[in-house]
C-alpha cells in the first residue's frame, strides 16, 4: 500500500487560488478589551464570519473543485453533525454537485434544518458521529458516493490551511496562534503554513478536556480514541484524531491544552460582550485556554485567536450567557424571608434597587415556606456589577433586618430545609 504524500506549503497557496472566488477573506482584527483581558496583544481571526458559519468552507470548496467524473456526476457524502456539512451542503449547490451528509441525533436542529435549506439530503442515524460513519460508508458501497472526510484529507487540510495564509498576511509576525482541535484538520493546516512562513510563531492547540483526542495522541506518539462525552464545543467532539492531520501537526505545533466547560461558557459570554460576536463553544476554545489561564507564556506577546465557528443553537446562547454571568458573578440567585405582610415585598425591592442592581425574577411562596406564617420565603434572581456588587446588596438587606438564608445556585439553595417543596408546588 504506497503511503499518501503529505500536504505542502505550494499545495496550501494552490488551494487559495482555487477557491478564491468561493470563500470569503474573513478580518483578523485588534481587539483591545480581549487584550486587556488576556493580558497581550490579541487578535481574533474571524473565520466564523464565512457564510455558513465556519473555516469548513474552504477545505469543502476545495475538495469539491477537484472532484471529476463520476465523483461529481454522482455526488459526495460526510458523516458530521454540523459545519463540515453545512460547507459541503453549501458550495456542493453552488457548484452543481449532489450532496448527502449523515447526521446523528445529536446535531442541532438548526444545522440539520439549514443543510436541507441548502438542498443537501440529510440522513439521520446514530447516537454519535461514529454511528454516522458507518452508515454513510453503506451509502458509499450501495449509492456509489464519494466520501469526503472532514478532517483527515488531503484537500480539506489545505483548504483549511488557507486560513493561514490570510493570518499571516493581515497580523504581521504573530507571536502565536491559537487553534480549536477537533479531527485537526485546521490545526494541521495552520501548522503548515505557519512552519513555512515564520516558524518563531507558536502554534497553540486547545481541546476541550470532554475529548481531548490531540492531547492522547501525543501522549501515545500516534492516534488512539478516547471517550468523547457532550460538550459545548461540539464541533470538537472526535475520539480520534485524523492520522494524516497527526503526522503534519507533531512536530509543527508547540503544546495542546485542555480547557473546562465553565471557560468555554465564560469566553462565549465574553466574545459576544466584548467583540459582538457570537461563537459556538468550540469556536470560542482559544479564548477559554486565556480564560483559564493555560498559556500564561504568551503575556505580552501578539497573539492570534482562530474564532473558527459560530453555528451556536440560539436557545443554547441563551442558557450558556445566563450561565456564564453566574459563573462571574455577575448573576446571583438568594433565598430571603420576609415579613408577610402589605409592603413587605415592597421593602425588598427597595433595598435592591438602592443599590442600583437589577431584579431579574422573584417568586414568593407561602405554604411551603417558614413555620412562622408571617413569614414568606422569596427567591430572588439578581443582575449585578460583580462580587463586591452582590455584597452590597447582602449588606443592604440585613440593614432593612431582611434575612438571607440561603445563596448560590439553585444547587446550592436547595439544601435549605423547604426549598424542595416551594419548587414542587411551583411547578
Amino acid at each position: 500500500m504506497t503511503t499518501p504524500s503529505l500536504p505542502t506549503f505550494d499545495d496550501v497557496v494552490a488551494a487559495a487560488r482555487r477557491i478564491d472566488s468561493g470563500v470569503v477573506r474573513t478580518p483578523c482584527v485588534p481587539s483591545g478589551a480581549l487584550s486587556e483581558l488576556c493580558g497581550c496583544e490579541i487578535w481574533c481571526k474571524l473565520d466564523y464570519q464565512q457564510p455558513t458559519g465556519s473555516f469548513k468552507e474552504r477545505g469543502a470548496r476545495n475538495t469539491l473543485m477537484q472532484l471529476a467524473g463520476a465523483a461529481r456526476t454522482n455526488g459526495v457524502i460526510a458523516a458530521s453533525a454540523g459545519n463540515h456539512a453545512l460547507a459541503l451542503a453549501y458550495h456542493g449547490r453552488a457548484l452543481g454537485i449532489p450532496v448527502t451528509v449523515v447526521m446523528p441525533r445529536s446535531a442541532p436542529l438548526v444545522k440539520q434544518v439549514r443543510c436541507r435549506e441548502y438542498g443537501a439530503r440529510v440522513v439521520i442515524h446514530g447516537e454519535n458521529i461514529a454511528d454516522a460513519r458507518l452508515r454513510a460508508d453503506e451509502l458509499v458501497a450501495t449509492d456509489g458516493l464519494h466520501y469526503v472526510n472532514g478532517f483527515n484529507d488531503h484537500s480539506i487540510i489545505t483548504g483549511a490551511g488557507t486560513c493561514a495564509l490570510e493570518i499571516f498576511e493581515q497580523c504581521p509576525n504573530p507571536d502565536a496562534i491559537v487553534v480549536p482541535v477537533g479531527g485537526g484538520g485546521l490545526i494541521a493546516g495552520v501548522s503548515l503554513v505557519a512552519s513555512h512562513l515564520r516558524p518563531a510563531t507558536e502554534v497553540i492547540g486547545v481541546e476541550s478536556i470532554r475529548c481531548a483526542s490531540m492531547s492522547a495522541a501525543l501522549a501515545a506518539g500516534h492516534p488512539v480514541r478516547v471517550a468523547a462525552q457532550p460538550s459545548l464545543a461540539d464541533g470538537l467532539g472526535v475520539p480520534e484524531i485524523g492520522p494524516l492531520s497527526f503526522e503534519i501537526a507533531r512536530g509543527r505545533i508547540k503544546q495542546v491544552v485542555t480547557v473546562t466547560e465553565e471557560s468555554i461558557t465564560r469566553a462565549i459570554l465574553r466574545l459576544a460582550e466584548s467583540e459582538k460576536g457570537v461563537v459556538e463553544g468550540a469556536g470560542a476554545t482559544p479564548l477559554a485556554a486565556f480564560i483559564q489561564q493555560k498559556i500564561t507564556h504568551l503575556a505580552g506577546r501578539k497573539v492570534v485567536l482562530v474564532l473558527c465557528g459560530g453555528n451556536i443553537d440560539p436557545t443554547t446562547l441563551s442558557r450558556v450567557i445566563e450561565h456564564g454571568l453566574a459563573l462571574e458573578g455577575r448573576l446571583i440567585q438568594f433565598l430571603a424571608v420576609i415579613r408577610d405582610r402589605p409592603g413587605g415585598l415592597a421593602d425588598l425591592a427597595t433595598a435592591i434597587a438602592s443599590t442600583g442592581a437589577s431584579i431579574k425574577q422573584v417568586s414568593h411562596e407561602r405554604a411551603f415556606g417558614e413555620a412562622d406564617v408571617s413569614k414568606v420565603q422569596v427567591l430572588c434572581q439578581i443582575e449585578v456589577r460583580g462580587v463586591a456588587h452582590s455584597e452590597e446588596i447582602f449588606a443592604a438587606l440585613r440593614a432593612r433586618e431582611i434575612e438571607v438564608v440561603a445563596r448560590g445556585g439553585l444547587r446550592e439553595i436547595a439544601t435549605h430545609e423547604g426549598y424542595n417543596a416551594h419548587c414542587a408546588s411551583s411547578m
